[in-house]
């Protein structure tokens, strides 16, 4: 479980102080979903900077030049690929047919190394099974809404990709974890990974009263916000996931907080969601009667019960 989360200030409405308050801020409320490593992706100067750092996001206090008015962001929880090796750390460089880009993930990839070998990927120093992703794109030669369609319908596993290119223009990737789009009326995009954490940024900065637009995804959207703030959107076709209970039981994010293997990621999801911590969830595990079935009715009091 790991946070993407940006700004898209296509109309400049905010300072380059007011967009590094805007990102801490919105950086502070991510970790929540991970505190292993953070990174950030902006252009500036013509160029694509890149910036990553093992440590939890409130350590590194952005700072931006004036022109940098897109910024992607990333914090971690690290499944696979050790996170003090900072090169394992998203957000990922990318070049293809001479045009830059990061690439930032949310979620696991279960195929990895078999993509590595069927694919004849070339052999890495970066063991972060995201990184795939990356080499993917690259092998495609272009970065399009084809070779992105392309790269997702070979993933297998849960995701949500973010990209920012050269040309300060915005890609998401959206397979069936979740994203949170917001688009307000006075010339800005604001993207995290779930609503919460948006609008808990978002009253921090006494930002909640402005009007502005959730934009609808669905697993299987690609959408583009080029730098005029246009959103152009594509399709690709999911591939279907291995259920959890086939997956092996390292690929279990959880599973080093001392979360047995057989509780649902997606209980714990919704749980640190609604406010929960991990230490919480770690000591409903130990409830006699079962976890699954706890979380079941404390999720119920929400709102969010199965049939």
């Amino acid at each position: 479980m790991c946070a993407i989360f940006g700004l898209i200030d296509y109309k400049k409405v905010f300072t380059a102080t007011q967009r590094e308050c805007f990102m801490n801020v919105l950086a502070t409320e991510c970790e929540i979903r991970g505190t292993d490593a953070t990174g950030f992706a902006f252009n500036s100067g013509g160029k694509l900077k890149i910036y990553k750092r093992p440590v939890a996001a409130h350590e590194i206090s952005l700072k931006l030049s004036e022109d940098a008015n897109i910024i992607l962001r990333h914090t971690r929880m690290a499944t696979q690929g050790d996170c003090k090796l900072n090169y394992n750390n998203h957000p990922f460089y990318g070049e293809v047919r001479g045009t830059k880009f990061a690439l930032a993930h949310n979620g696991i990839i279960y195929n990895d190394d078999k993509l590595q070998h069927d694919m004849n990927l070339p052999v890495s120093k970066i063991k972060t099974d995201s990184y795939v992703a990356v080499q993917l794109l690259e092998k495609s030669g272009e970065l399009s809404e084809k070779s992105l369609a392309e790269m997702s319908e070979k993933i297998n596993g849960p995701f949500v990709f973010t990209l920012l290119d050269e040309k300060n223009n915005s890609y998401f990737v959206k397979g069936d974890n979740p994203l949170a789009l917001y688009h307000f009326a006075d010339g800005f995009y604001a993207y995290a990974s779930t609503d919460m954490i948006l609008e808990n940024a978002l009253m921090i900065l006494g930002l909640d009263k402005l009007p502005f637009v959730e934009i609808e995804n669905d697993c299987g959207d690609i959408m583009k916000i080029d730098d005029k703030g246009k959103l152009i959107r594509y399709k690709f076709q999911p591939t279907i996931v291995r259920s959890y209970y086939s997956c092996p039981p390292m690929w279990n994010g959880y599973q080093r907080f001392g979360i047995p293997y057989d509780i649902p990621e997606e209980y714990i999801d919704l749980m640190l969601n609604y406010g929960y911590t991990l230490e919480d969830v770690v000591d409903l595990c130990g409830i006699p009667n079962g976890v699954e079935t706890t979380i079941s009715e404390i999720l119920c009091e929400y709102g969010y019960c199965e049939e």
